[in-house]
């Protein structure tokens, strides 16, 4: 049986509650991925073009710092890494979480909340941050209950 932990990046919640019931359900720990500069509600107003968040996604703005980089994963061998869907694939700061840290021969399973779309070609996309990794696209846990995400997780055989 692998070693396991939970990442993740929440704007708004609803990915921490999802990633608290999957650590719940795995019986592993939890590491939230933070932003140095945290997202303002207006930064995340995704019908401004101008906001930080749409930035981000179109290109326009560097990848977000991360709060911290020294975390040590050397003892997983994998690695869930949540977020929520933005513009059909994961925020910025995904990448610079998986650039920021060396994932080589880790299983990274991807998981997600969405307001309506999904993975898209997300772990194709963060495939290029963490080119050493094994990365596995997941699920899309929001409206799960704690039930269905624990059957999911014991499906994985983790």
């Amino acid at each position: 049986m692998s070693k396991a932990i939970v990442t993740y990046f929440s704007a708004s919640g609803v990915t921490a509650k999802a990633a608290m019931q999957l650590a719940d359900a795995l019986g592993c720990g939890v590491y939230e991925i933070v932003p140095k500069v945290p997202y303002t509600d207006e930064d995340l107003n995704w019908m401004n073009s101008k906001s930080r968040s749409s930035l981000e996604m179109k290109g326009g703005a560097d990848h977000p710092e991360l709060a911290d980089t020294a975390a040590d994963f050397s003892a997983y061998d994998t690695v869930f890494v949540g977020f929520p869907i933005w513009w059909y694939v994961a925020p910025t700061i995904i990448n610079r979480f998986l650039e920021a840290y060396d994932f080589s021969g880790k299983k990274i399973i991807l998981f997600a909340t969405s307001g309506g779309s999904g993975f898209g070609k997300t772990a194709a996309a963060l495939k290029k941050s963490a080119p050493a990794a094994e990365i596995v696209q997941g699920k899309l846990l929001n409206g799960m209950s704690a039930a269905e995400i624990k059957a999911w997780a014991d499906s994985l055989g983790i």
